[in-house]
């Protein structure tokens, strides 16, 4: 019997649990696209779809399970005669397929919350990815692993059918908690495997309790944890790769009562204008075993241009966690000291840095705000508010209510500081101020690390009643209360209230 017969799956050759080296051989050898950097990283293409497709994620509407999800947008139904016939298409694709591949890993260090999950696939370029991005059992693990907790089917290469009830689009994202199933058609993108996983944890975490957390979470010598909240282009995985402190992940993450533990066993980062002296520890990450995804290269040398965005601009590294040289194995840690929230206000409202109590973390925790820069067509340059619920609305299963109390519940409990940081625009909205430096923000973070805060005064700010220090060290004092970097009080005062009016909006969604 084949190791898949048990799902009606007999495709005659099924490459199971290969080795790094072995899936980069079949790569190659299989994929005319693929080929070797400079730096020996797998270089791919995902094909049309170069990014995650939300508007096509579904989860099936079954009686144990209904009542919790926060249907709407973001949580769509689909029924679950769909998705058995979804099913069996995936089946019926994969026994079509000349190859297949099977990889076993498992989901969270903390093993007490761990689960297994086995990864079905007609590329071996996603099953290396998924090799990554998972926790590598050891050999004596697989031999033991016995029946997965939870299957994912990636028949990404053929699309969904659009005469079966609840489907829409060519491409379609779909996750059964009963039956222990994520089914995926139309988009070869390897993001939305490891998002759809994420999303399976964000349901069953707090089930357990836990909170599940889209954030990086790095360490200090002497144990003290920090986790790191933001939207994209918010300064996340920059400021948590701190070369003074190791890293338990970069992007996904658990709250129990252990404390905190990473989700995944690798870092799936964006390498868009990747410099080695910006980030060297993901440029000196990108060597064998890495995967590059959709990244432009010359020919002849086999060199990357990390600047060139004509496939795309979400252009991604995907490499073991431990490819990263200050990386903490097991990816696990203490309650986490402080939280630090990133958002990048591009109206310059918000101050560089202040400190807030839980019911404001609640609320900022739950508005998940950025500002994007708008287009200067026409000479327009007024930045967009996002917000985005739990700084990862896409991969939220429940109400944000149900997250942001687990938030509480823990900070509360373990006496976790809680920061907001603003690593956008000082003096003036885009277009008239100036954003801030870098060098700034890591000094106000290392700040925060090294307690430097206990005995300076805060005054609280008008607008969003936010505490601000009244001195940091390293930074000058005129930039910490954000109408005093202004020239313009009045313009100040106008943009501050504007801004409140966005989150007041917003957060009106929520109650």
């Amino acid at each position: 019997m084949g190791v898949l017969s048990n799902l009606g799956i007999n495709t005659s050759i099924i490459h199971v649990n290969n080795s790094s080296d072995e899936l980069i051989k079949l790569a190659l050898e299989t994929d005319e696209s693929s080929a070797l950097s400079d730096t020996e990283a797998l270089m791919v293409y995902s094909g049309k779809k170069t990014g995650r497709s939300p508007k096509d994620k579904r989860i099936v509407l079954e009686e144990s399970t209904k009542e919790n999800i926060n249907w709407g947008e973001v949580n769509q139904p689909i029924d679950a005669a769909s998705f058995e016939q979804s099913k069996v298409n995936a089946i019926h694709f994969f026994n079509q397929c000349k190859e297949l591949f099977v990889v076993d890993g498992y989901a969270v260090w903390d093993k007490e919350n761990r689960i297994k999950v086995r990864i079905i696939c007609t590329k071996a370029y996603h099953a290396l990815f998924m090799f990554n991005m998972l926790i590598r059992p050891s050999q004596q693990e697989l031999e033991t692993f016995g029946t997965p907790d939870y299957i994912l089917y990636n028949a990404g290469a053929t699309v969904a059918d659009l005469s079966i009830k609840g489907i829409t689009s060519n491409t379609s994202i779909q996750l059964s908690f009963e039956k222990r199933e994520i089914l995926i058609f139309g988009t070869e993108y390897a993001g939305e495997m490891k998002k759809a996983i994420f999303s399976l944890l964000n349901y069953l975490m707090p089930l357990k309790q836990n909170l599940s957390m889209h954030c990086s979470a790095n360490e200090s010598d002497k144990g003290e944890v920090s986790l790191f909240f933001g939207l994209s282009g918010t300064g996340k995985t920059t400021l948590s790769a701190d070369p003074h402190r190791k890293l338990i992940g970069d992007d996904e993450h658990i709250w129990s009562d252990h404390g905190i533990s990473n989700i995944e066993g690798g870092c799936y980062a964006k390498v868009i204008n990747l410099e080695s002296a910006k980030e060297p520890e993901i440029y000196q990450a990108i060597r064998k075993g890495t995967i590059l995804e959709n990244v432009v290269y010359d020919p002849a040398s086999n060199k990357v241009d990390y600047t060139n965005q004509s496939i795309t601009e979400n252009t991604r590294a995907a490499y073991p966690i431990e490819f990263i040289s200050n990386a903490k194995i097991p990816c696990i840690g203490k309650h986490p000291n402080h939280i630090i929230f990133l958002t990048c206000d591009a109206f310059g409202v918000l101050p560089p840095i202040s400190s807030l109590d839980s019911e404001q973390a609640q609320y900022h925790f739950i508005s998940g705000y950025t500002a994007k820069v708008a287009g200067t067509e026409m000479g327009v340059t007024e930045p967009s508010a996002t917000f985005s619920s739990c700084f990862g609305a896409a991969f939220m299963v429940w109400k944000p209510i149900v997250y942001a109390k687990l938030l509480a519940e823990k900070m509360n409990q373990h006496q976790t500081k809680v920061w907001l940081i603003n690593t956008g625009w000082i003096g003036g909205g885009y277009g008239v101020g100036k954003r801030i430096n870098l060098a700034y923000t890591r000094a106000m973070i290392n700040a925060i690390h090294e307690n430097l805060f206990q005995n300076i005064s805060f005054h609280t700010e008008p607008y969003f009643n936010l505490s601000i220090p009244e001195s940091c060290p390293e930074i000058p004092n005129s930039i910490l209360n954000p109408i005093d970097a202004w020239s313009n009080k009045d313009a100040y005062v106008a943009q501050a209230k504007k801004l409140k009016n966005l989150f007041d909006a917003n957060y009106l969604k929520f109650q």
